[in-house]
């Protein structure tokens, strides 16, 4: 049963543009519980946080706050908030946990073991099939897969982690009653009914651009570890694994080939100290209290292997470089690439590639 009058003051405080996560810490400290802190009054908030202090009693955001009650009690809907005995554990132990949570779903999963899974938004077909069969593998363990909505390695963690009938939380930088990216709203709406989508951010904020990198403390915050896929030197999940390491999470690294923009990334954390990891047991052992599966043997060669795919290797691989292994022109190569193609064996890419997927 939400207590509406202790929930109000607290969407009160947060509610309130200018006074920020770190205005509304120092005035919990001083203070207490938002109720007491407008009660103190305008002087002895001033003492606190300043001038600043005036806007808690010159702007009433009663209207937002009636409508994030309202929200909050329909069915599979809940705002926690930093007083509550159910608001996640890990993300106290963060310097700057958010101070009310959104939630839509399964609110008991972020009191579960996470692993956050990162990723390029412009994945290649490999690194979302190996996103995709690592959270299954992960999920199907007990772990948590933790990721954020965007599209490319994040969508296919919150796939295979649904996939292996697991459970996992989508951090959005939205309000949580926004979706983005649309593409992803059959995604969302499968995770909402399956597990739980999560914002720190006040019901109706658009997809701005200064949000996501925000919301990637509480990815990192609420998990053990960041695992990530592929990423571009710039890439934002370089950013989430840096927080991980601040926070005291583990960081893994995926490599890839020394050819892939998208794997560059993962390659500079592992040169700073990331653990490289082949298989879902490399992720379980480093994080220890989970049965690791027995490592498996390793396949013998395909002595009947296609031919084309021996020699389109695991690398990215233009029409021009095949013409070249394979001895065949391009009107030849062409019918067998779409073959492989629509048998799942291989994946096109932009600039005339391709790479095989298995």
């Amino acid at each position: 049963m939400i207590n509406t009058e202790s929930l109000a003051a607290w969407l009160r405080l947060t509610l309130i543009s200018g006074i920020g996560g770190e205005s509304q810490r120092k005035l919990l400290a001083a203070f207490g519980l938002p109720e007491a802190i407008f009660a103190a009054g305008r002087l002895a908030t001033r003492a606190v946080i300043g001038d600043r202090a005036d806007l808690l009693f010159d702007f009433d955001p009663a209207e937002a706050v009636d409508r994030s009650i309202e929200w909050a009690s329909q069915p599979g809907q809940t705002i926690l908030t930093l007083a509550d005995e159910t608001y996640p554990q890990a993300l106290l132990e963060i310097a700057d946990p958010p101070s009310l949570l959104y939630v839509r779903g399964n609110a008991e999963l972020l009191q579960k073991r996470g692993l956050a899974m990162v990723g390029s938004r412009n994945a290649t077909p490999q690194g979302l099939q190996t996103a995709e069969n690592f959270a299954k593998a992960l999920a199907a363990k007990g772990l948590c897969i933790i990721s954020g909505l965007a599209l490319g390695i994040d969508a296919a963690a919150h796939r295979g982690a649904l996939a292996g009938d697991g459970d996992t939380v989508a951090i959005i930088g939205t309000g949580a009653d926004r979706i983005y990216p649309a593409r992803n709203k059959e995604l969302a709406l499968a995770i909402v009914d399956r597990g739980a989508v999560i914002s720190e951010f006040p019901l109706g904020t658009p997809a701005i651009a200064a949000n996501f990198p925000r919301r990637n403390r509480i990815i990192s915050g609420l998990s053990r570890g960041v695992l990530v896929v592929e990423a571009a030197p710039e890439s934002g999940s370089l950013i989430t694994a840096r927080l991980a390491g601040e926070q005291g999470r583990e960081v893994f690294a995926i490599p890839g080939s020394i050819h892939s923009p998208v794997a560059r990334g993962c390659h500079k954390l592992i040169k700073q100290g990331a653990k490289l990891v082949e298989t879902a047991s490399d992720v379980l052992e480093e994080l220890g209290n989970f049965e690791v599966p027995a490592k498996q043997a390793e396949p013998s060669p395909r002595i009947n292997e296609d031919p084309l795919l021996a020699a389109l290797g695991h690398d990215p691989c233009s029409l021009d470089d095949l013409v070249e292994y394979t001895g065949k022109s391009a009107d030849q190569l062409l019918p067998e690439l779409l073959i492989l193609e629509l048998s799942g064996r291989i994946a096109t890419l932009p600039g005339n590639r391709y790479q095989r997927l298995n």
